[in-house]
């Protein structure tokens, strides 16, 4: 692709495309193809001028050669279907339309031609006003209708054009502003699924990319894991959480026959699915209607400015009528029609929320909602996983202690192939270390059984298989350690968390898991404290030593050991009986619940399907500081609703009495309140966090 270059600086460069016309597609394709590039921190490519700056670190010579390689038709670049380029796009081009018309008609109509313009443009508004008085609701739009109606019967149409204008700009804004909060959170929970099994026609199972994925082609999806297709369901059955396309809490009981939506998760069982519709087609509108059907995008605090707006109203009715009563002054009385509260309150409020939420994208911490930050500003108590969380999400097989004359080799294999269906941190190091060592291992066993939080049953050349927890082995499947090795199971290692298998309810193997504690983990737990949170809470389903080990080494308040997914969300209900809100960090199957009844439930990138599913926050594997910035981003969050809520009654407030003296006209009044709508709006937009903290993190 030929280019220009127009400026550069240190780390950065501006270039021209050399092309007529940049369309919308090829915008979005060029800048997901720059910003895939390791050495590209940012870019942003502008269709109208087929201009591209690029934020970069290296030197120029990369990025002149990447710009050179790149074809819009030839060069493979993974663009999401919506991207908020096309939103951008028509609210910029209604804003210049409706701009350009004011001019118009104001300056080059001629005057008749102007006031009837007005007037049929006043209508829709007078209509609006009509019809909530008629249903008896006090609301905004009878304050619009009265201030333009008493315009018109003044005979100033200029006032009631200008009203007009400065109220159909606030529409448009607050829009825009309600679609591009939808649009960016419906693009935040779009599929993220790589790769999918595939059964065969010889009945084998085949890990294949979701790309190549066909209609008519049968995927196996298990326990915990996501749906990543639109199907129904061939073989199986199994219960779904479908809370991400329909809201609902309880999990659907799914069986042959029944159709099965793209994004949502398997809580139990297993499922053989026929592809309807490749690349799960349709998903994003169906998120799009459930965000615009929930509540979830309001915190408590936006909700009470949103109610408090309305209440508002009938008291600036009553100080109108009051004002003419008094004074006899119709312009007095218009002066306060002008101002209303609800524009501001309830403007100001979602974009502050947007805001937060796109600079928590920044520091890639993923929120679906305001009152989920809302939640982590205000939590007192702290709970942590401990597998994935305070340890790494990657842990590796240190090696493997055979038992009953098993072959070492052999047992690994073993537990990779009955590992490998299911997404687990530890399930993923037994597979990750059999394929280093070049172990094989072909389907032999029969269906596999998941229990959540314990292990997995299966049965291969016609022997029983476990492998799991020291609970779900010795004492719900009751199985022993062979004769004459109990001194050698008495040996295993305390700094290593272990995972058994068992054969015929007899001891095969011992896997010993390194686990390594995060390098930041320990800091991370102390400047939790040092910013609020009395408890700092680990809770593990692993044994009481390696428990105690982790607990000490990090600082927690307190820990609880072999502990099952019911009782982390018990744990969490007694707190919410003792008043206090709770956060919950975890990553996998068994977090679920906890995650679920939590005011904010915070997953690892890296865990599993339904955890990131169910959570309300996901961050980065990369660095637990995220949670120190979460917590900070959602302080800061709350101070700007509340200032927001300060300054828009103080200044309206302030308004109103300027127009009851008769300082300001109605259009005075009008221009200064939507002028400070506007302010307050862009104010709410810019970064919360200092610029020296996202220099830090990057």
């Amino acid at each position: 692709m030929r280019c220009k270059i127009l400026h550069e600086s240190k780390g950065r460069i501006r270039v021209h495309m050399q092309q007529c016309h940049m369309t919308l597609h090829e915008a979005d394709k060029l800048q997901y193809y720059l910003e895939e590039q390791d050495f590209v921190r940012k870019a942003e490519v502008n269709e109208r001028t087929s201009n591209a700056i690029i934020f970069y670190d290296g030197k120029r010579d990369a990025i002149l050669k990447v710009l050179s390689a790149f074809d819009y038709a030839t060069t493979d670049v993974a663009v999401p279907e919506h991207t908020g380029r096309e939103l951008r796009i028509q609210f910029e081009d209604k804003m210049f339309s409706l701009v350009v018309r004011r001019l118009i008609s104001k300056f080059i109509l001629p005057v008749q031609l102007s006031n009837i313009k007005t007037v049929i443009r006043a209508i829709p508004f007078i209509i609006k006003g009509l019809i909530s008085l008629f249903i008896g609701r006090i609301e905004v739009s009878i304050l619009d209708a009265t201030s333009i109606s008493v315009s018109l019967i003044r005979g100033d149409f200029d006032t009631a054009g200008s009203v007009i204008f400065l109220l159909r700009i606030g529409e448009l804004i607050e829009d825009y502003t309600h679609r591009k909060s939808v649009d960016d959170l419906a693009r935040k929970m779009s599929l993220n699924v790589d790769k999918v099994w595939v059964k065969a026609s010889d009945g084998q199972e085949i890990l294949s990319n979701i790309s190549d994925i066909k209609e008519g082609d049968i995927v196996v999806i298990r326990t915990g894991t996501m749906i990543p297709l639109d199907g129904v369901v061939d073989q199986g059955e199994a219960s779904v959480n479908q809370a991400s396309m329909t809201g609902e809490s309880e999990a659907v009981r799914k069986d042959t026959g029944d159709l099965v939506y793209a994004g949502t998760v398997v809580e139990e069982g297993e499922l053989c699915v026929k592809v309807q519709k490749a690349q799960g087609a349709g998903r994003y509108d169906r998120i799009v209607a459930m965000i615009e059907e929930s509540e979830k995008l309001k915190s408590e605090s936006e909700d009470k400015a949103s109610h408090l707006a309305d209440r508002l109203v009938p008291y600036t009715l009553g100080a109108t009528l009051l004002t003419y009563l008094i004074t006899g002054n119709a312009t007095k009385a218009a002066s306060i029609l002008m101002v209303d509260f609800c524009c501001a309150l309830k403007l100001s409020m979602p974009i502050s929320v947007l805001s937060a939420m796109r600079e928590a994208g920044d520091y890639k911490i993923s929120v679906k909602g305001g009152k989920f930050m809302e939640a982590v500003a205000e939590a007192k108590t702290i709970v942590f996983d401990k597998t994935g969380t305070l340890t790494h999400a990657t842990p590796k097989v240190n090696r493997v202690i055979p038992f009953a004359g098993n072959d070492e080799n052999e047992m690994l294999r073993l537990a990779a192939c009955l590992e490998e269906h299911y997404p687990h941190s530890i399930a993923n190091a037994v597979v990750k270390a059999a394929e280093e060592q070049g172990l094989t291992h072909e389907e032999k066993h029969t269906k596999a059984i998941y229990v959540v939080a314990h292990g997995i049953a299966s049965t291969i050349d016609g022997k029983k298989v476990c492998i799991g927890s020291h609970h779900y082995i010795f004492d719900d499947e009751g199985c022993v350690v062979p004769p004459g090795e109990t001194e050698k199971f008495d040996g295993l290692p305390n700094e290593y968390s272990h995972l058994y298998m068992a054969i015929e309810n007899k001891l095969a193997a011992v896997i010993l898991i390194e686990d390594p504690l995060r390098k930041e983990a320990a800091d991370v737990v102390r400047r939790l404290k040092e910013i609020g949170f009395d408890r700092v809470v680990m809770m593990t389903g692993d044994n009481e030593r390696t428990a105690k080990d982790i607990a000490a080494k990090t600082g927690v308040t307190s820990y609880f050991s072999e502990v099952l997914p019911e009782d982390k969300a018990a744990f969490i209900r007694k707190e919410h009986e003792a008043g206090r809100k709770v956060i919950m960090i975890g990553d996998g199957i068994n977090d679920s619940p906890a995650l679920s009844e939590a005011d904010a439930g915070i997953a690892v990138s890296t865990g599993a399907s339904i955890a990131k599913e169910i959570a309300d926050i996901t961050i980065s594997s990369d660095d637990l500081s995220a949670l120190i910035t979460l917590r900070q981003l959602s302080e800061k969050l709350m101070d700007r609703i509340h200032y927001n809520y300060r300054a828009i009654i103080g200044f309206n407030s302030f308004l109103i009495f300027l127009g009851i003296v008769g300082v300001l006209a109605p259009t005075g009044t009008a221009l200064l309140h939507n002028v400070s709508t506007v302010a307050i709006s862009i104010k709410s937009m810019t970064d919360l966090m200092e610029p020296e903290v996202k220099a830090d993190r990057e």
